[in-house]
């Protein structure tokens, strides 16, 4: 039997204020075409993420779809691997990856960012924020 499944159904969102999956996007609402834009994500800002060898976040991705074209631009995809578990078994290192990225990119055209995030035990949290080129 197939079935059939909206990407509306695979995306979790909410407000990062209140849940602490949603990733966080931070970066200036207006740019000059053609300057470097920096971009700061973030899972967990005002409500820590449990980074647990069983609970953590594993990974984000962010993209831009620029206005007027049809797919968005996969800027980076950022894993995350060190989550306390050592050959003594899990939880039982010192070393654990935090999961926030920065990085940049250029465009010329207005559009929105989009982060999406994945916690091992929650699955795919999205988020996204208008960017204006002028």
């Amino acid at each position: 039997m197939e079935t059939s499944m909206e990407t509306s159904e695979l995306f979790q969102k909410a407000d990062w204020k209140k849940e602490k999956h949603v990733p966080v996007i931070e970066c200036p609402t207006t740019i000059k075409a053609e300057e470097l834009c920096e971009v700061k994500v973030s899972i967990g800002k005002e409500i820590a993420h449990p980074n647990t060898t069983e609970h953590n976040i594993a990974w984000i991705s962010v993209l831009f779809k620029p206005v007027g074209e049809k797919f968005p631009y996969h800027i980076g995809q950022f894993l995350f691997n060190a989550h306390g578990a050592s050959v003594q078994g899990p939880n039982t290192s010192t070393v654990y990856t935090h999961h926030a990225i920065t990085t940049s990119f250029k465009t010329s055209k207005s559009g929105t960012i989009l982060a999406i995030g994945y916690c091992t035990v929650h699955g795919l949290w999205l988020s996204s924020k208008e960017l204006i080129v002028k």
